[in-house]
């Protein structure tokens, strides 16, 4: 489908791309991996066309069409509602719809026969393109995607930057394309609609690029995996786990052939060395000299996992009881949030609140941090020093500082060895200390807040989506440092391979209440799929009712029971002559409806025409199904009499 061959791609005096291939083909699941700045999005964009390479070719076939989300998306604002912009993605069948509509104004005073040919036509096509099912796919998407249906009517003006990206993921769906390319698709999803996606796309028919720093969603999404390294795109045939494992297995072999070619390397410069000024070695010693500087050099494996290894410090050790919430209610004017609910922290506790979005999450932070009014009473614990970090706090960060200084100004008393160590461990290394706030980008200044609140002397954390924006190697940054951090914490995540590894508890909200489950992240999965196991399983059985005119007649009978097969046979004929009866009905119908069709009066009258055709069509589709009934009916009467008869 896509061919990549030999890229080579520059960023001013940055290479990014050096001769670089890869295939793209039809039923590809990919997922694009990579450090920050290796270039995943820009391959993206060279794809689209975006940006053009500096060498190499990228062949595509003529029918090749390409979905692309990305950041840029955000921008688009219009007044239209998010059905309507959603529906944009049937771009040609809206176009003969628009022509439909101005043939039918024609023939409100003129009756020609090539209009009518004409809508015929139009409507051919558009039922083709299966222009009358449109609304419905787009409501479904886009409901999948966590709207409402009362939603889907608001324009898109009204939503926030998240909620809009979701419409333009759910326009790209409903195009289809044969390439789909997705930047970082969940930063902006709730876990209901992330695993939705993960359904979709696992059935999706066409090819599609993943960049993700989900881990849990590239494993239930691709099926090879590319990652960018060293200028080049490095495939994996298998999703991250199978990556993380061949990977772990390609270096052990590359670091072995960079060890036994040091060792070659530092026994010819021992040679060179020792008879470069012999004359009967002279030679010998030039020869060898020639042939390292012709040699291939192996590059060593470079270590892409930092370690965090910094203390924490408290000034006080809080009370055993952290927060305490008693009867807390909340609601926005009518919109309930919380009833009468309580709230527990105990000293120690690694919670995550999970669960869909506008359910109440983050004003469930908010209130415990203090900053929400509600009903109830709000008690924190003795000695507790709170911290909270929110996406909006980046806001916060003083522009002109440089990062170090950012650091220095928080107020933790380390000194510039302390805070550059950490520095470090969150990425920022050598000079980078001393880049300013403004020229960051939003992932980088994520670990620069991330940092300020983790050298805090809180003993107690508040962490709203602290993984948004963040690549796969600051995600395990912060696994790690609040693996080491003794206080207690709540944090809202749904990347479920972060909460999987920080959390020892797992709260969600449900009937306006907040509930907690005590265990981990995989624990919990395993505990809702039971229940709902169970609520099935004890469900109360609908009561069986008999729909004649669409249930097929019960088949089994007792042979050895003559009176049975008797009662049988009555009903099984009884059923045959009222469907009889029906498909007559209907075959008078459908013959008055051809009669009407053939009048001048209503061929002529675009509104009656319109209104006769859908008659017709419902009738026929009612009378085709009736003479299926027939016949299943008609064979099981037979049969009843074939074993009357044995």
């Amino acid at each position: 489908m896509i061919s990549i061959n030999n890229l080579s791609f520059h960023f001013g005096s940055r290479t990014l791309y050096e001769d670089a291939s890869l295939h793209i083909k039809p039923k590809d699941k990919i997922g694009l991996i990579g450090l920050n700045g290796t270039g995943k999005s820009t391959l993206l964009r060279v794809l689209v066309g975006e940006y053009k390479p500096d060498a190499g070719s990228i062949q595509m076939s003529k029918d090749t069409t390409i979905g692309f989300l990305n950041q840029d998306l955000l921008s688009y604002d219009t007044h239209e509602s998010i059905l309507s912009v959603a529906m944009q993605a049937f771009e040609q069948a809206l176009q003969i719809q628009k022509e439909i509509d101005e043939v039918l104004h024609q023939m409100d005073t003129n009756y020609e026969d090539a209009l009518v040919e004409k809508l015929a036509k139009l409507q051919d096509q558009f039922d083709a393109l299966d222009g009358y099912n449109m609304q419905s796919k787009a409501e479904e998407i886009l409901e999948g995607l966590g709207f409402t249906t009362e939603e889907l009517q608001r324009p898109l003006k009204t939503f926030s930057g998240g909620w809009r990206m979701r419409v333009m993921l759910a326009k790209i769906l409903l195009q289809k394309p044969s390439l789909l390319l997705l930047d970082e698709p969940t930063n902006h999803l709730d876990l209901p609609s992330i695993k939705w996606l993960e359904n979709y796309l696992e059935g999706y028919e066409g090819a599609v690029i993943i960049v993700s720093h989900d881990r849990e969603f590239l494993d239930k999404t691709t099926n090879m995996t590319v990652e960018v390294a060293q200028q080049k795109l490095n495939i994996y045939a298998g999703n991250y786990s199978f990556y993380l494992e061949e990977k772990e297995l390609r270096n052990e072999i590359q670091k072995g052939a960079f060890e036994n070619q040091q060792a070659a390397i530092r026994q010819t410069e021992r040679f060179i060395e020792r008879f470069k000024a012999k004359a009967t070695k002279a030679k010998q010693a030039q020869s060898r000299m020639k042939a390292l500087e012709r040699m291939d050099r192996i590059e060593d494996v470079a270590s892409d996992a930092p370690k965090v290894n910094f203390k924490f410090q408290f000034s006080v050790e809080p009370g055993r009881h952290i927060l305490r919430l008693e009867h807390m209610s909340k609601k926005y004017g009518d919109k309930i949030i919380f009833r009468d609910t309580n709230v527990h922290i105990e000293r120690g506790d690694k919670i995550a609140l999970i669960g869909a979005n506008g359910k109440g999450k983050s004003t469930l932070m908010r209130i415990v941090a203090g900053t929400e009014p509600v009903e109830g009473k709000h008690q924190l614990g003795h000695n507790v020093i709170m911290a909270f970090y929110a996406q909006h706090q980046l806001e916060s960060l003083t522009v002109e500082n440089e990062i170090l200084q950012e650091l220095t100004e928080a107020g933790s008393k380390r000194n510039e060895m302390e805070l550059r160590t950490i520095l470090g461990s969150f990425l920022f290394t050598g000079d980078q200390v001393f880049k300013k706030i403004k020229v960051l980008s939003g992932g980088e200044k994520s670990r620069v807040a991330l940092a300020k609140t983790l050298i805090s002397e809180a003993n107690f954390l508040l962490l709203d989506e602290p993984t948004n924006h963040l690549d796969m190697q600051s995600v395990n940054i912060l696994i790690q440092a609040l693996d080491q951090y003794e206080g207690t914490f709540v944090v809202i995540s749904h990347d479920r391979y972060f909460v999987e590894n920080v959390a020892n508890k797992i709260w969600y909200i449900e009937d306006y209440q907040l509930k907690e489950y005590p265990g981990t992240y995989h624990e919990f999965e395993m505990f809702q799929e039971s229940k709902e196991k169970e609520a099935k399983k004890n469900a109360p059985k609908p009561e069986k009712t008999v729909i004649k005119t669409e249930a097929k007649p019960k088949t089994e009978v007792n042979p050895n029971n003559f009176q049975q097969l008797q009662n049988d046979l009555k009903k099984a004929g009884k059923q045959l002559q009222e469907v009889e009866m029906k498909v007559q009905e209907l075959e008078q119908e459908l013959a008055a409806y051809e009669a009407k069709l053939a009048e001048p009066e209503v061929y002529g009258n675009v509104s009656s025409l319109t209104d006769f055709t859908l008659k017709f069509e419902k009738t026929k589709k009612e009378l085709d199904a009736k003479n299926s009934e027939w016949e299943t009916v008609a064979e099981q009467v037979e049969n009843l009499e074939g074993q009357l008869r044995g």
